[in-house]
């Protein structure tokens, strides 16, 4: 077996539980302990204008959500995935979402996604994510190269990336149907496991 086959092998996304603090993220999935429950809340977040445009979750309903539940306990059970709650660390409040996945688990590449409901805006949780989980992917699956892709028109992404030592790469045209049901131009940003924090 070469040391590549190796490597790709051990690519693989563990659940574990990220302490910020007054922020904590944890695996989402059937499990996970959200305040008022993981199903509502999820049906909550995604009635929100800007999450329905920018991060259309498909869960308007108990069965929508239940199945977005179910593909992230078999993320993180094959390894290919890992999807986490962000939630207040005192009451377990849902605040967010952050997901880590593999576009080529044997190259070491992968992708990087956020959401954040409406009151918890503005207040850098969504950097502070980002960077817990960018860093934990480089540490423990040996992630290579993170991107982030967001729609061109989606201002506070694009903050986050450049702020997380993501910088901008180029635009993708046309590259991702979004909520309203029509394809946008994306930013691609992008980090590479050997560049430096951002400060």
């Amino acid at each position: 077996m070469s040391t590549i086959e190796t490597a790709a092998d051990q690519r693989s996304f563990i659940p574990v539980t990220l302490d910020l603090g007054d922020v904590v993220l944890c695996p989402w999935g059937r499990k996970t302990d959200v305040r008022g429950g993981a199903v509502p809340a999820l049906i909550a977040a995604a009635a929100d204008p800007a999450i329905a445009l920018w991060s259309p979750l498909h869960t308007t309903d108990e069965a929508g959500a239940e199945a977005y539940l179910d593909r992230c306990d078999a993320g993180w059970e094959s390894g290919a995935s890992a999807a986490f709650a962000v939630l207040d660390g005192a009451d377990r409040t849902l605040l967010g979402n952050t997901a880590l996945r593999w576009v080529n688990r044997e190259d070491g590449l992968a992708m990087i996604g956020y959401w954040l409901v409406p009151s918890a805006r503005g207040r850098g949780v969504a950097g502070r994510a980002v960077r817990a989980v960018t860093s934990w992917g480089i540490a423990t699956a040996g992630t290579r190269r993170i991107e982030i892709a967001h729609a061109a028109g989606n201002d506070g992404s694009c903050r986050v990336a450049e702020r997380c030592g993501f910088p901008y790469e180029g635009t993708l045209r046309a590259s991702y149907l979004f909520g309203d049901g029509r394809y946008h131009d994306e930013h691609l940003h992008a980090r590479l496991a050997d560049d430096p924090e951002p400060a």
